[in-house]
């Protein structure tokens, strides 16, 4: 994800949607939510909706992850 020339708001809540330090199992739920993330950065503009959005969308990948380790578990 390409943060450069982006407000100090948005790289501090993008640099979040990383997965490579995941798990290999639970790689493929972050993943996604990195491949939306980079999405929703090429196509806005920065500004305070943004920031949210991707505020909301990291908590969503966060319970995403904890679901899956959670599947994981019990399997």
């Amino acid at each position: 994800m390409d943060l450069t020339d982006r407000h100090p708001s948005t790289v501090a809540v993008a640099r979040h949607f990383a997965f490579g330090h995941l798990p290999v199992h639970l790689q493929p739920v972050g993943k996604l939510f990195h491949d939306l993330a980079a999405k929703l950065l090429t196509e806005l503009p920065d500004s305070t909706e943004l920031t949210v959005s991707l505020r909301r969308l990291l908590e969503a990948k966060d319970s995403a992850v904890r679901a899956a380790v959670d599947h994981h578990a019990d399997s």
